[in-house]
């Protein structure tokens, strides 16, 4: 028999409770407590179906979306597809630019391989080095933040987070 809407309704206020502690750093066992399960792995069990449902739906709401905006684009260039075809390079250049928004949106251009190499295209070779070092190395990719001695990285000149021990 399936659960009551009342118990549904506790089950999910439970879920949504559980979820909130786990999010603000609480262990599995304080959850279980705090909330009543019989156990840690319930606790845990719970919030990852909880979890999971979440994933699910928000992927179901995702395709849906998808599904609309490609409707979207079907009619924007099915609008413009016979001056396309006519020879008008606007129109042409709005169907290009369309199609790409259509690949890009259902992801079916390849996936683009990037490599770093060192120099002479050879292996790049990383022994001791500072923070510093491999900011420049970061940098040279192109992907890291322009300022070498950013203090957000958590890191002292030496490479090591702050403590003598080496840790």
């Amino acid at each position: 028999m399936p659960a009551s809407k009342a118990q549904q309704a506790a089950t999910a206020k439970r879920r949504a409770s559980a979820i909130a502690l786990r999010l603000a750093g609480m262990d599995f066992d304080t959850i279980a407590d705090r909330l009543e399960y019989a156990s840690r792995q319930a606790a845990s069990k719970d919030v990852c179906r909880a979890l999971d449902a979440n994933r699910l739906e928000e992927k179901e709401q995702v395709e849906q979306l998808r599904h609309v905006e490609g409707l979207r684009l079907d009619r924007l260039q099915a609008a413009v597809w016979p001056k396309a075809i006519k020879g008008d390079l606007k129109a042409v250049e709005t169907v290009r630019r369309l199609i790409a928004e259509r690949i890009r949106l259902f992801g079916v251009a390849e996936p683009v391989r990037t490599e770093l190499s060192g120099p002479g295209g050879g292996p790049v070779t990383i022994g001791p080095t500072t923070a510093a070092e491999l900011q420049a190395l970061i940098s040279a990719a192109g992907d890291g933040d322009p300022d070498p001695d950013n203090a957000g990285d958590g890191l002292d000149d030496d490479g090591l987070d702050g403590d003598d021990d080496g840790s």
